[in-house]
């Protein structure tokens, strides 16, 4: 899942401080999962918004309102009637949700609520762990399952660097050692042996690196 966190009040004030109707528009999907951006936060912020412009002497119509997926047009049509009547939307979605906002509203200027963080796992309740950047080419059936480019802090392919200690990272004791991990798992699978293998350096261009990716499914392609 898409993990972020609600940008700072202050921050989202400062950006809608020259409007005065303001929609705050929440998201059904990931957001929601780490109560970021679903509709009970849309609702918070959107009253928060109205109460510190009040405070400020400033007059200001705020509205809310969710839709099921902020990344695909066609769920965005259901809060057409909210997005004319505003003079700016905050989306609580991630980064693609806004940029997909303003795609299908470009009379309309959408702003981000949302810090999209990272692709993560909720391991806990409030507690999310970053296991995919979405590099393009999976490797994860070398490694066991444990993603060499997120799990280690310098994305290395070939083992451990020299920093890692008793199973941690050396940027903290609270990080564990992502080589670590794939060892464990490796010997767990007696495969120990793919550790001789030598890597070649990853090609990054499947990933950001390489510009704005596009994927097509011919299969499904209408």
């Amino acid at each position: 899942m898409i993990v972020g966190e609600r940008k700072p009040l202050q921050e989202i004030l400062k950006a809608v401080e020259k409007y005065e109707k303001v929609l705050v528009l929440g998201c059904g999907e990931c957001v929601t999962v780490c109560m970021a951006g679903g509709d009970k936060e849309a609702r918070e912020t959107a009253l928060a918004i109205s109460l510190a412009r009040k405070k400020a002497g400033k007059a200001v119509e705020v509205e809310s309102h969710t839709v099921e997926r902020q990344c695909e047009f066609e769920f965005l049509e259901s809060t057409r009637k909210g997005v004319e009547a505003a003079d700016v939307i905050v989306s609580l979605a991630c980064g693609v949700g806004v940029q997909t906002m303003n795609m299908h509203y470009q009379d309309k200027l959408t702003l981000p609520g949302i810090n999209t963080t990272f692709m993560g796992l909720p391991v806990q309740q409030g507690v999310w762990m970053e296991n995919c950047l979405g590099c393009g080419n999976c490797v994860l059936e070398e490694t066991m399952g444990i993603c060499p480019i997120a799990r280690c802090s310098k994305s290395m392919l070939n083992g451990p660097c020299g920093g890692s200690q008793y199973g941690k990272c050396e940027i903290s004791k609270d990080v564990d050692c992502g080589w670590n991990l794939i060892y464990e798992r490796l010997e767990k699978f007696g495969k120990l042996d793919a550790l001789a293998e030598i890597k070649p350096p990853k090609d990054w261009s499947t990933t950001h690196s390489g510009g704005p990716r596009k994927m097509v499914r011919e299969d499904v392609k209408l």
